[in-house]
């Protein structure tokens, strides 16, 4: 074994470590370095596996306990089926199969016992009857939901969208009664106070909207600089908002996010991007913060070794938070699942005790009974593990397991894993600042395909995908070098995740704007934004700054803010001086209305 490879069981410092604690150095040596550069920890991917059909990003938080605490619900994304379990028996109840590339997600129980589970790639709300658990109705909400709410008071379910929908139904059935547009890239809707309180992902911004549908206010967490002694005077930034959850009291929302780094990243430093302290190395921080109607956000704790972090459930009578660190399971000695006391995120400082999976195991979310027995849903292999107990109930034998999947997620041995900067797949929305470059550079998507668009960075200074892979995991990240058949896997599955599909506009508006985009004697678009994937791969200086990659288009309308250091806010900044004026297209001559219909055509592609 290589390295250091947790700071809690090295330096005692658990339950709690103040951010300000001096360490003894963690990099290794003598016999344990390795040959070249230091090593934090050792990845175990076992044999190299594919799938034909690629499993999705992970995206969690897919598991239910219901309200007569006998009974949980998994979704199962890779599988695209639903099992219903009785936790008395241990047995399966239920197997429902839904369509290919549903990816359900998140399980809702409604007051009179309604199993509701989204369909994440399916762009519906499917609804189990809680009598024979099958499938009641399936009903279209959107092209891509992602988060659900239960409203006591008009007994209606709530479903947010990516593309900016929320959506209310009638949990009893029938068609939507209401869909209210807000911004982008929603995550999860909780009710809370007589309001919906929505959050965006990338961001980790939340949204609290009234009865009417009208954002009353947005809550933005600030940015914190914890005393870290490697990266001292920086200040940390939320994002990647992966799941919010109403308190066990009721008074306030609790986020599980990250933070991400605002200074210089040592990108010319081999494991520049973190390290063996989880509390001090990493450049993207996970942290548990809570906000309260009265307008009261807390100090937010640093949560240690949570490496992207999927889930996280409250205990009901213990006073535990247990918190799905996806990001270890292939990482030796490193906890899948880390615990921290309620208390803890009030008071800025690093906390968490790890828990271990059983080999193999790749937790994606919990749950916690009525009487506080902590139970993980593992995707691969597919069980329900009730960890107290050590029991596990098979949910399929169906293996999903691919080795891309696993290096893309995986902890590299240095606290970051690369879906800590593209989530799910895309991208954190953050500009970074690299000493290795002139100025802020954007976080690139992978989705749509990435394969074919070589060279890669925005300054094409990475001519293919291995080399890619060797600058940023190996080097940056620490992680190992990857074997031949790793890097295939690797580059398979990075070029198969998905776009997230865009919500229905204006045919009309995009007909014209696509015009406008293809017209090469006006705006000339297409003559650098050509061929399936709206790039010629090709440099340019676009009047921005120095020459840069022209990028895929595909999906674009996801991905603010624009450019390659984030400059244009919206799509609509982008044409003007902002977005290098007539050097970046010819689009001077066009009216307001017709940049209002090629943003319409953006937004669909």
């Amino acid at each position: 074994m290589r390295g250091v490879l947790l700071l809690a069981f090295v330096t005692g410092c658990f339950p709690k470590c103040n951010l300000n604690l001096e360490l003894p150095p963690l990099f290794p040596s003598g016999d344990d370095a390795g040959d070249d550069e230091p090593s934090f920890g050792q990845l175990d991917l076992g044999p190299t596996v594919t799938q034909a059909v690629p499993p999705p990003p992970i995206s969690g938080g897919t598991l239910a306990v219901l309200a007569s605490g006998t009974i949980a619900v998994a979704a199962d994304p890779d599988r695209d089926r639903i099992y219903v379990v009785d936790l008395t028996t241990k047995q399966k109840l239920a197997d429902v199969v839904l369509s290919p590339h549903d990816e359900p997600g998140r399980v809702l129980e409604d007051g009179l016992g309604r199993v509701h589970v989204v369909l994440r790639s399916g762009g519906a709300v499917v609804t189990l009857d809680p009598m024979t658990w099958t499938i009641a109705a399936r009903r279209d909400v959107c092209p891509a939901p992602r988060g659900i709410a239960w409203e006591a008071a008009t007994d209606t379910i709530d479903v947010a969208c990516a593309g900016g929908e929320l959506v209310s139904l009638p949990a009893a059935g029938g068609p939507a009664t209401r869909t209210v547009q807000l911004d982008r890239d929603l995550r999860d809707v909780v009710a809370f106070q007589g309001n919906l309180v929505v959050s965006r992902f990338r961001t980790a911004e939340l949204l609290v909207v009234d009865a009417t549908g009208v954002v009353t206010s947005r809550v933005s967490l600030p940015s914190v600089t914890p005393l870290t002694t490697n990266h001292p005077g920086m200040p940390f930034a939320a994002d990647g908002a992966w799941r919010i959850r109403v308190s066990p009291e009721g008074d306030s929302i609790v986020m599980l996010h990250q933070r991400a780094m605002g200074g210089m990243v040592a990108a010319s430093s081999h494991g520049g991007y973190g390290g063996a302290d989880p509390c001090n190395d990493p450049i993207v921080q996970t942290a548990l913060t809570s906000w309260s109607s009265d307008g009261g956000v807390s100090a937010g704790a640093v949560i240690a070794n949570a490496v992207v972090p999927v889930d996280f459930a409250f205990s009901h009578e213990s006073g535990q938070i247990a918190i799905v660190s996806a990001g270890n399971a292939k990482l030796l000695d490193a906890p899948t699942i880390v615990t921290v006391g309620r208390d803890d995120v009030h008071d800025g400082l690093c906390s968490g005790v790890g828990q271990f999976a059983p080999a193999g195991d790749e937790p994606i979310a919990v749950a916690y009974t009525p009487d506080d027995h902590l139970l993980v849903q593992s995707r691969e292999p597919a069980v329900l593990e009730l960890r107290d107990t050590g029991d596990t109930i098979v949910l399929s034998t169906d293996s999903r397991a691919d080795t891309g999947h696993a290096i893309f997620h995986a902890n590299s041995g240095a606290t970051i894993a690369c879906a800590s900067c593209h989530l799910e797949g895309a991208d954190d929305g953050r500009a970074w600042s690299f000493d290795l470059e002139d100025g802020p550079r954007r976080t690139q998507s992978l989705r749509g395909g990435i394969l074919g668009t070589e060279p890669f960075h925005w300054d094409g200074d990475q001519p293919d995908f291995e080399h890619l892979v060797t600058e940023v995991f190996t080097n940056r990240m620490a992680g190992p070098v990857l074997t031949t058949s790793q890097m295939a896997a690797a580059k398979s599955w990075a070029d198969s995740v998905p776009l997230v599909p865009p919500s229905p506009g204006d045919a009309d508006a995009i007909a014209r704007g696509k015009a406008l985009f293809d017209d090469t004697a006006g705006a000339s678009c297409v003559t650098c934004h050509n061929g399936p994937k709206l790039t010629n791969n090709l440099t340019g200086n676009v009047g921005t700054g120095a020459p840069f990659q022209v990028p895929r288009l595909l999906g674009v309308a996801q991905h603010a803010p624009f450019l390659h250091d984030g400059r244009a806010a919206t799509l609509a900044d982008r044409f003007g001086p902002t977005g290098g004026g007539d050097s970046h297209g010819h689009t001077s001559q066009l009216t307001p209305p017709q940049i209002a219909d090629l943003v319409a055509y953006l937004e669909s592609i």
